[in-house]
């Protein structure tokens, strides 16, 4: 079988007919009768372009039809135009609303994180293909944006009709509440009560020294309103920063109150390191949505919102560590309850500052309640002070 694209090519490049006869690579093989190769060769290239002169040009082949099963094959790039949007409307409804949606899975850091890995994947792999936007992808990224709102939906269905858990909008949603310092607030919130009483609620750990110095304010802002018992005087952990911090251990403390009713998750195992746990859904939503993953978290009547950093400073305290005082509960618990002292300097302002946040709450004018509680003059007049900013 003679080439030929190669006779035209080595005519192109000026060879004469013998020696593109000559040419092995041609396979050019006259019968033994010819005498001139190269004459015959010519004949027969004139011959074969004459002919497809007049068969005209040889016919396209007929294009390659995409196989549609093929098309709605889950590739991985499939399952990403999925992924992607479902992930991104979970995470902005949960970002959204933190309580009930976001209790499953929280938005920051977990679904955020899930979206940017899907994100960054689904774009280098489009980088490496030609078919980017067909319409079995466009139809995927819509019912992945469908999928995303019925999950999210059915999550937060789930949430607050079956565990109860509350709505609660985005901690960037919330605004100061008044000069307290680290606390926020957000009238949006329906108010926390259990028997008709503000619920003050306290997340945080004995072993903790930040809960430790915190928990003198929430003790004297719980003496406040009421008798407290079951308390027990001891100090944070010796092996952690600012060991043997004095404390009250409210673990077990209980409030007899008119107007407050205390719920207290704290840790008292003894392993440093380890937070507590929550016994439903409504502490588990203030939790997730607004301690930072931070203890001591502090919340009064579901509006006033203490999370991501101490009340006190435990460094304030380390006069009354139980190396250098070792009655320094006793020392601290004294001035606390007479509202005179160094330690009592430490501790005031967000004792005074918790008072007054539920004093707001209750909606009884500070004048009853004083009298009601017998509160000091001292107490009261800066108390009220603080009731005015809110």
């Amino acid at each position: 079988m003679v080439d030929w694209d190669r006779v035209a090519d080595l005519r192109s490049k000026g060879w004469d007919w013998d020696e593109i006869a000559d040419d092995p690579k041609v396979g050019f093989h006259p019968d033994a009768s010819v005498r001139e190769p190269g004459r015959a060769l010519r004949a027969l290239y004139h011959r074969q372009r004459s002919r497809q002169d007049r068969q005209g040009p040889a016919p396209l082949a007929p294009p390659k039809r995409r196989n549609p099963d093929a098309e709605r094959r889950w590739t991985v790039i499939r399952f990403l135009y999925l992924l992607v949007p479902l992930v991104g409307v979970w995470g902005g409804i949960a970002y959204g609303a933190p309580s009930p949606v976001g209790i499953l899975v929280p938005a920051i850091p977990y679904l955020l994180i899930a979206l940017a890995v899907a994100a960054v994947l689904l774009i280098y792999l489009l980088l490496r293909t030609n078919r980017r936007w067909t319409p079995i992808y466009r139809s995927t990224l819509i019912g992945g944006v469908v999928l995303g709102l019925i999950w999210a939906g059915m999550i937060g269905l789930v949430g607050a009709l079956v565990f109860g858990c509350p709505y609660l909008p985005p901690a960037a949603a919330l605004g100061p509440a008044g000069s307290g310092p680290g606390w926020s607030y957000s009238g949006s919130i329906t108010p926390w009560h259990e028997d008709g009483k503000v619920v003050v609620f306290f997340y945080g750990a004995t072993w903790c020294p930040y809960c430790s110095a915190s928990s003198w304010s929430i003790w004297k802002a719980l003496r406040a309103f009421g008798s407290v018992s079951g308390q027990v005087y001891q100090y944070s952990s010796p092996t952690d920063v600012y060991a043997q911090t004095p404390e009250v251990n409210l673990a077990n403390a209980g409030v007899s109150s008119n107007s407050i009713t205390f719920i207290v998750d704290e840790y008292n195992g003894g392993v440093d390191g380890t937070f507590p746990g929550t016994t439903d859904c409504y502490q588990q939503a203030y939790v997730t949505a607004y301690s930072g993953g931070a203890i001591p978290f502090v919340v009064i009547n579901g509006q006033y919102i203490h999370g991501g950093s101490s009340l006190n400073d435990p460094a304030d305290l380390s006069d009354y560590s139980y190396s250098q005082d070792q009655n320094g509960t006793g020392t601290v618990a004294g001035q606390v309850i007479a509202e005179s002292g160094s330690a009592w300097d430490v501790v005031d302002t967000q004792a005074y500052w918790m008072i007054a946040y539920i004093a707001k709450a209750t909606g009884v004018p500070i004048g009853t309640l004083s009298s009601e509680y017998a509160w000091s003059s001292g107490l009261t007049s800066t108390v009220t002070s603080y009731y005015d900013q809110l």
